[in-house]
């Protein structure tokens, strides 16, 4: 990690890790640091490295539903439910 990154911002970088938004992760890095994309990618996956070596249990387990695979099976339980309905 980069020596002009305070303490905070690591701490706001490792929240974005251990709830799986390395991307968002990444985003940050470049915005305070002013990196380009590769550099950024590979100080958040040390860091990351680093995070599941030291504090494993922190992480969020999957997506939580948050993906693109709950909001087709939500849309497709509705529809369901609205076709029976119109039927019945």
């Amino acid at each position: 990690m980069s020596h002009s990154i305070s303490d905070e911002q690591i701490a706001t970088l490792s929240a974005c890790i251990f709830n799986g938004r390395k991307i968002e992760a990444i985003k940050l890095y470049r915005e305070m640091t002013g990196h380009g994309l590769k550099e950024a990618k590979d100080a958040v996956d040390e860091l990351e490295r680093s995070l599941r070596a030291s504090s494993p249990d922190k992480f969020v387990a999957g997506a939580q539903g948050k993906g693109c695979l709950g909001v087709l099976v939500a849309g497709l339980l509705c529809g369901s439910g609205l076709v029976t309905y119109w039927l019945t």
